[in-house]
């Protein structure tokens, strides 16, 4: 008769359970489907950025810490807490506002953030606080940090000079390069070290919950975690240059710097392997777990209901979006004869006053023109998007600048240089003028696809080099030289521009 009524409670106790489970599973599918376009996203980033590719391995450490805290979880009860969704409507309303200003990684953080809201909503705050190192973590799966890049950069630079001038080495330091006697270094976006920074976090992070259980030693570690690649980054940079000095050459001294880079990013994590070991605290975690049977768990009606209250306001943002971007019309481009004239030693190819690109022949460099001109709602993401498009070649050697040539030739210009590649200058026009395409630009063009507006947006491209043997052949200063003195032959651009995108 005992035997039984164990049974039964059993037997109830597992039905209740696996219920919980459906709520969760139908949670994480809802934003799989609703949210596909961010998780494609972010596998792009991490198949592309050698700084993202430990993102792969994140699911399987939350997993593991899940695992790890076995023990723990099974003393905990599941007590849903559906009130907790509420807090899904100002998300829903930050993804909204990522959406219209077009930052992928805000509407990958907020993915994140739903997922952390679904299991609290679902499991109840006991057991998501029990599973919270590993859900969590799961925020290294967005491939965030690419804004760092340009202080890191600076960060490097000064470092190098500043080394240099302990050592009594002669140098002269414009921006990010840096010039010795026996030749030039730059210290490009892949010198920069967002790589070793993200990956050294990631670790520290891992190693902290792993091995520490006090939340000081964990925030120290973590910081130290922090600090520590880019100080290291900096002196690999500095070793770099002092290298091509004492060897004469900056090639000799640079030639797989990137490898050498992680061979030398492996040492300093053993090193703080090693300086973090002594004070680990084994044995913590089961000390912390309550003894006894765990209490018994909440509805599973709960459980379901906790779900479905975080699905509704996680699927009004995309629904929202979807809705205004429906009907939205394909951008077309502009003739490019009526926009854009010869500069001097230039010659315009034929054309029929129809044609979407000009082509002109500089000194013998081509140069390829064009302007794309975009519906007036469109969303900034759509216009970075083309702009990055153009620069789909870019690699680790890639050098990316920003010039202004005004009033000589009206707009800002973003300079793309890739070896033995064509150089790329564009300019992205929004409300009749040029933007950088940052923040602030951003959000103009998100209110833009709001309420519209009287000037469609304008993505204006040069394309120096556009042949084989001219990317190749050409020195970059020859096409720099000859992308300067074509853009200030158009010294009716902007007046063009501003009547294009109000024809629209």
């Amino acid at each position: 008769m005992v035997l039984g009524k164990s049974i039964a409670r059993k037997t109830c106790f597992l039905k209740k359970e696996a219920k919980t489970f459906y709520a969760l599973a139908f949670g994480l599918l809802a934003v799989g489907v609703l949210f596909h376009q961010e998780a494609a996203a972010a596998v792009g980033v991490w198949i592309a950025s050698t700084a993202f590719s430990h993102c792969f391995v994140v699911l399987p450490i939350a997993g593991y810490l899940a695992w790890d805290r076995r023990q723990l979880l099974a003393a905990y009860p599941v007590q849903p807490a559906c009130w907790v969704a509420l807090a899904g409507v100002p998300l829903a309303g930050v993804w909204f506002v990522a959406d219209r200003v077009g930052v992928m990684e805000g509407r990958q953080l907020v993915v994140v953030t739903f997922v952390e809201l679904l299991f609290l909503a679902v499991l109840g705050w006991r057991l998501w606080a029990a599973l919270s190192p590993a859900l969590l973590y799961l925020f290294f799966l967005v491939p965030v940090g690419a804004f760092l890049v340009p202080d890191l950069q600076i960060f490097t630079t000064r470092f190098i000079t500043a080394g240099l001038n302990v050592l009594g080495i002669p140098y002269y330091a414009d921006a990010m390069t840096i010039q010795i006697p026996s030749g030039t270094f730059f210290v490009a976006e892949a010198c920069a070290g967002l790589r070793f920074l993200i990956a050294s976090i990631a670790f520290g992070v891992l190693f902290a919950l792993l091995f520490y259980r006090d939340w000081r030693r964990r925030g120290m570690f973590i910081a130290a975690s922090a600090v520590t690649p880019v100080i290291a980054n900096g002196c690999r940079g500095l070793g770099i240059v002092v290298l091509g000095y004492l060897l004469g050459s900056p090639e000799a001294a640079a030639v797989d710097h990137i490898v050498y880079g992680w061979l030398f990013f492996s040492c300093v994590l053993l090193l703080m392997i090693a300086a973090g070991l002594p004070f680990r605290q084994d044995g913590a975690l089961h000390s912390v777990v309550p003894a006894g049977a765990p209490a018994p768990s909440g509805g599973s009606r709960q459980a379901i209901w906790g779900a479905l209250a975080v699905v509704m306001p996680m699927a009004a943002g995309p629904a929202l979006a979807r809705v205004l971007d429906i009907g939205a019309a394909a951008p077309g481009f502009a003739p490019a004869d009526a926009v854009f004239v010869p500069g001097p030693a230039c010659v315009a190819s034929p054309g029929d006053g129809r044609a979407a690109m000009r082509h002109f022949a500089c000194q013998g460099i081509e140069v390829t023109a064009a302007v794309e001109i975009f519906p007036p709602r469109t969303k900034p993401s759509i216009l970075l998007a083309a702009r990055n498009a153009l620069n789909a070649e870019a690699s680790d050697d890639t050098r990316e600048s920003e010039i202004s040539l005004a009033p000589d030739a009206p707009g800002r210009w973003q300079v793309v240089e890739t070896p033995g590649r064509p150089l790329t200058a564009t300019s992205l026009w929004i409300n009749g003028h040029p933007s950088a395409g940052d923040l602030a630009g951003r959000v103009r063009q998100g209110w833009n696809s709001l309420v519209g507006t009287d000037h469609a947006p304008a993505l204006v491209s040069v394309v120096v080099g556009l042949s084989e043997h001219d990317a190749v052949q050409a020195a970059p200063e020859q096409l720099r030289l000859t992308l300067t003195l074509f853009l200030k032959a158009q010294h009716d651009l902007e007046s063009k521009i501003v009547t294009l995108s109000t024809q629209q």
